[in-house]
This record gives structure tokens, C-alpha cells and sequence, in this order.
């Protein structure tokens, strides 16, 4: 392993800062002098300072020569990876760069129904044509599991042209697909095996959670820094390995999903992320981890809570384990949607995301033992009041996949009318539909909408969902494909 010891990005622009020079570059801020103070005060404005652009000495992300091919190459070695890219513009273009960097147009993709949007952007950049496989369904917790190597199998056999297979692992809930199973069911296959792994970036540093795609035998992940570790927001890394994944053609596409004025801000923020990883990765892992499980155990022994936990994965389940950094609960008197909003209203604690049945909270290094303990005093509040009320409605499982009619890119180029929302059953989407968090689409351009898909989101509708994707926010009208085929 290379001395993980340094931060060259970190280190270049303080460098910089020794003996800056008069600077008329962009940005227009000026280090700390151009802010508005309706913004922030003087005080404030320091790190303003490292907000710089492609100067000398700092290197330049599209083609990288000094600090910022120096901070990829220990990226790259920390994780065991064989190239590692620093992203600007989060992990939506490293999962649009993987799809771009792997496939041409027409070839055809194995992925899970539950992948995030920025995987349908994808394929609209690239044209490439999805096969659906529907991730197994737990019931008792009411999310989505992984896909089964099984089916992953079976998938390959019936479907010769497949060029590679994309994975979400974990999911927003914690859930770990078998990579390790299914990398070797692509590879024996001749595929390289393709992971949104935005969630995970920390599970590389503990023994005491699942596995990393990357340590499992992935061809390549993308991983959200700002979500699990010290990076700022739209922070990402991307990570190959070149023997299936050509490094040419993710450079490439890399150019082309990512901006021209990258900030110097995030890029240093992963390398410092990068650098407290390597020196206290396992601490901060497993912080986050025992954090999680004091409050795990505390909610389940909280009337008419529940938490999920590894020992509810059924008998042969189809994953590796559970991220257990993420508290995934919920209250059987209500919905998720319900209890979200009152713990946001009533005991000013915000948590990532919620859905009819759970309500997701991510616990991290940075968290301490006294903010759980408000999220535990608000969850016995609200459990003293629950038993008087009726059950909840159950979970809605993911519908089935609606019959793909054209490519994502075909819809999306196509010409298109609008319709009253609830006509449009029968007739093929021009637009998505996704309740955003997670950013899962129900909808997809080029699908034929299904009855079933219909009262999914109709469902989701009524509970107050705020969706990404159609044009007319009240879903009122929605544009279909003008011709159909």
C-alpha cells in the first residue's frame, strides 16, 4: 500500500495560500472578499479561500498530472481499485459514466427494477436497452431485498447479448447483495458487473459490516462520499477495474457527464475524506456502527416500534447482510410518510427519507450518542400515544415491471402529447415518475403503464410524495408517447 499518510490536493492549495497571488480568474469571489455578508459574515468566509479554479500548481481534473492525479492514486490504492476518479456531480455521473464507459447503443443491460434515476439517465445518454430483473421482497420489514445470483443466472442464460449487469448494493435500507456470488456468475459469462454502491463507501473498513463491492470482485462502483463520510455534498468517487472495464472509455464519458469548472472545494473535501479514512477508517466504521445498534436495540423494545435488524433476513436470503450503520423503523400505528413528518414537526429531528411503512435514518461517525438519544425520547413519546390508534396500512411492494415498449433514449426523443393523469393507463410513459428520496422510478420513459403501476403511484400520491420527473407537479396530466408503437 502506498503512504496514505498525505492529502497532495489538501496540500497544493494550502500551498497556494502561502504566497497567493493578485487573481483574476474565474471564480469571481476573489478567495473570501466577494461573498455577500446577507450570506455570511467575514468570520464566516474562510474556506472561500480553497474555492479556486485550475491554476498553477493545482492540476486539473480532465487531465490530471499533479495533486489530483496523486490524490486518485491513493483513492485508487485505498480501496483496490485499478483507476479511481474524483466526481463533481456525484454519483449520478459515475453510475452515467459506468453505463456510458461499458455499453454502445442497443446493447442490452441486466439491472435490478429498484436502481436510482440517474441510472435511467444513463440510459438515455447511451441508449443502451434494460432487462429488468425485480429485486425478492421482505415482507415483515416492507423494503425491497437484493437480486438473487440465481436469477442473475438465469437472466444470462436466457438473454445471450447481455453486455453487463448493474447492481444496487446497499440499497437506501442497508440491504448487501451477494456481489461476491454474482461477480462470479458475470465473469464465467464474460460481463463485467456494474455496482451503484452510492451508500457504501464505508463498508470498507470493518470486518463487522458486509463486504464492498470492489473487495467482492465488482468491475467498477460509484460510492456518494458525502453520504457516509466527511465529503461535502456532490461529492463521489468512481473506482474500476481495468481488466473488463476499458479506462479510455470512462475517461471519456467522464468528460462528458462531469463539469468543465470542477470545485476545488469538493475535490479537496475527498481528498481530506480519502486521507481520515486511511488513518481512521475502522474507527469511524465502527463508531457509527455501535451508535446504531444502542438505538436498534432501544426501539425494539419500545411498544408497537420495530427496527430492522439482521436476524429478520429470511432463511436463505439473497444478500450478503445489512449495512446495520442505518436505522431503518417504524411504527405499526403509522405510516412512515406520518411518523416522518412528526418527528420533523414536533421534535425538530430530520431523517433521510420515509415510505408507507419505515422511516430511514443514516447514522455516521459524526453523529454522537446524544443525538440518538433525542431520536429515542421522541420515538417513546410517540409510542405512548400509538396504542390508540388502528393499524397502519402495510408496505407497498414494488409492482411488477411494465412492458418495456421502446428504449429510455427512443422515449425520451420521441414526440410526445399530454393526457389526464388517469388516462393514461395502456398507453407508453414519456416521462418518469420518481418519489424522490429514494429517486426509484415507478415510472420509466418508454414503459407501458400498467394498472398496477398506476395505483402505485396514485398510492404514493396521496400520501404527499414529492416526485421527480413529470413536468405538471400535481400529476394532474401526464405526457405519453405521441405514436404509439
Amino acid at each position: 500500500m502506498e503512504n496514505q499518510d498525505r492529502a497532495p490536493l489538501v496540500d497544493a492549495l494550502k500551498e497556494y495560500q502561502k504566497n497567493r497571488p493578485v487573481y483574476f480568474c474565474i471564480p469571481g469571489h476573489r478567495y473570501e472578499r466577494g461573498l455577500g455578508r446577507r450570506w455570511l459574515t467575514e468570520e464566516e468566509c474562510g474556506i472561500l479561500k480553497y474555492d479556486l479554479t485550475e491554476a498553477q500548481g493545482l492540476d486539473d481534473l480532465h487531465q490530471p498530472q499533479g495533486a489530483i492525479r496523486e490524490a486518485q492514486e491513493l483513492l485508487a490504492d485505498l480501496y483496490k481499485a485499478d483507476k479511481s476518479y474524483f466526481l463533481v456531480n456525484g454519483t449520478t455521473c459515475g453510475n452515467e459514466a459506468m453505463l456510458l464507459g461499458t455499453l454502445k447503443e442497443g446493447d442490452e443491460i441486466l439491472l435490478p427494477r429498484n436502481v436510482h434515476k440517474s441510472v435511467l439517465q444513463g440510459l438515455i445518454l447511451g441508449g443502451a436497452r434494460p432487462v429488468y430483473l425485480m429485486p425478492r421482497w421482505i415482507e415483515d420489514a416492507g423494503v425491497s431485498g437484493g437480486i438473487s445470483p440465481e436469477d442473475v443466472k438465469a437472466a444470462l442464460k436466457a438473454r445471450p447479448a447481455v453486455k453487463a449487469v448493474f447492481l444496487v448494493s446497499p440499497s437506501y435500507y442497508g440491504i448487501c447483495c451477494d456481489v461476491k456470488a454474482i461477480a462470479g456468475i458475470c465473469h464465467e459469462a464474460g460481463v463485467p458487473l456494474l455496482v451503484d454502491e452510492a451508500h457504501g463507501s464505508h463498508l470498507y473498513f470493518t470486518d463487522r459490516l458486509p463486504k464492498g463491492a470492489l473487495l467482492q470482485g465488482a468491475d467498477g462502483c460509484a460510492q456518494s462520499f458525502h453520504k457516509t463520510t466527511g465529503a461535502l455534498t456532490q461529492s463521489s468517487v468512481l473506482h474500476i477495474r481495468t481488466e473488463r472495464i476499458p479506462p479510455d472509455r470512462i475517461e471519456k464519458a467522464l468528460k462528458l457527464v462531469q463539469s468543465t469548472s470542477p470545485s476545488y472545494l469538493l475535490m479537496t473535501s475527498l481528498d481530506n475524506s480519502r486521507y481520515e479514512l486511511a488513518c481512521r477508517g475502522k474507527e469511524m466504521a465502527e463508531k457509527a456502527l455501535e451508535l446504531a445498534s444502542f438505538a436498534r436495540r432501544e426501539i425494539r423494545r419500545l411498544p408497537h416500534m420495530r427496527c430492522l435488524g439482521k436476524d429478520q433476513l429470511p432463511d436463505g436470503f439473497w444478500a450478503a447482510g445489512l449495512d446495520e450503520t442505518r436505522l431503518v423503523f417504524g411504527c405499526e400505528n403509522m405510516s412512515g410518510y406520518e411518523l416522518q413528518k412528526i418527528l420533523r414537526n414536533e421534535y425538530r429531528i430530520e431523517t433521510e427519507m420515509s415510505d408507507f411503512k419505515n422511516v430511514v435514518a443514516i447514522v455516521t461517525f459524526a453523529n454522537e450518542k446524544e443525538d440518538l438519544e433525542k431520536l429515542l425520547d421522541a420515538l417513546k413519546g410517540i409510542s405512548k400515544r400509538a396504542g390508540e390508534r388502528p393499524l397502519a396500512c402495510r408496505n407497498l411492494p414494488m409492482p411488477k415491471p411494465a412492458p418495456v415498449v421502446m428504449t429510455p433514449r427512443e422515449a425520451y426523443f420521441s414526440p410526445s402529447r399530454t393526457v389526464r393523469w388517469e388516462d393514461a393507463v395502456g398507453m407508453t410513459a414519456a416521462e418518469m415518475i420518481a418519489p424522490y428520496p429514494p429517486g426509484i422510478p415507478l415510472v420509466c420513459p418508454g414503459e407501458r403503464l400498467t394498472e398496477e403501476i398506476f395505483e402505485a403511484v396514485e398510492a404514493c400520491r396521496k400520501q404527499g410524495c414529492h416526485f421527480h420527473g413529470p413536468q405538471d407537479e400535481s400529476l394532474a396530466f401526464f405526457k405519453v408517447i405521441e405514436k404509439e408503437v
